[in-house]
């Protein structure tokens, strides 16, 4: 599914890399990065849904980041519940509506809890849907794809674009029409690599922590300059 090429992207994905490197350059314990992350990512809500985008997508956590060290995985996880639970007012304050995007077998009760919790809670606002992708990764997102497909009696020799789409984690998001990554690192990083397949992609070097609105504002104009012809001529 495509957007308008033109205007304000309808869906935009956000790798939010640097947190760590934040925090070390400072004589931080990486911890600090995060919740500095945590009020980088509220106010960049804000700013998605005051600029109009309809769908913003947040990696939060992959499905690689289990090879973190314990105490760091643990704070993360500690550090979602906590954000999912409090955050009901923002979230009712700004009529935004709350999806999550992974693999919740691997996640614990009272995390998969919070998650089904603001799902259900926000299900009926329609400002901006913002997509949490938490123990997520691109290709394990199409390989349960596929098996759930396969459960559902469909050949494989069946498959096409269409039905893969229709058995993703959220099929009503659209393809991404714009993905940022902060940090300064310039790769995909299995983030949404289905729905990614024909995005504008714009690499900064800033770390997620210190990515204010002003730069939120200038990519949404850089992105309105972009010709997109989506493997066509114009």
């Amino acid at each position: 599914m495509k957007n308008d090429n033109r205007g304000t992207p309808g869906h935009i994905g956000i790798i939010m890399d640097g947190n760590g490197r934040w925090a070390e350059y400072r004589g931080l314990n990486r911890s600090a990065g995060h919740k500095e992350g945590l009020v980088a990512a509220k106010n960049i809500v804000k700013q998605a849904r005051d600029s109009g985008v309809k769908y913003l997508s947040l990696y939060t956590f992959s499905t690689e980041n289990w090879r973190r060290t314990e105490d760091e995985v643990n704070f993360l996880m500690g550090l979602i519940k906590t954000s999912l639970k409090k955050e009901y007012r923002f979230y009712r304050e700004n009529e935004i509506r709350v999806l999550h995007s992974g693999d919740l077998s691997r996640l614990p009760e009272d995390i998969r809890r919070e998650i089904y919790d603001v799902e259900h809670d926000t299900r009926n606002f329609g400002k901006l849907t913002v997509n949490l992708a938490i123990n997520y990764g691109g290709r394990d997102e199409i390989i349960r794809a596929v098996q759930s497909a396969q459960s559902d009696g469909i050949n494989l020799i069946d498959l096409n674009e269409r039905r893969i789409t229709r058995y993703l984690d959220q099929p009503e998001l659209p393809d991404l029409d714009l993905v940022i990554r902060t940090g300064g690192e310039q790769r995909l990083s299995n983030f949404m690599i289905w729905r990614a397949s024909y995005a504008e992609l714009y690499f900064s070097p800033t770390f997620w922590p210190d990515f204010q609105a002003a730069e939120f504002r200038g990519i949404l104009e850089w992105y309105r300059g972009r010709q997109r012809r989506f493997g066509g001529t114009g």
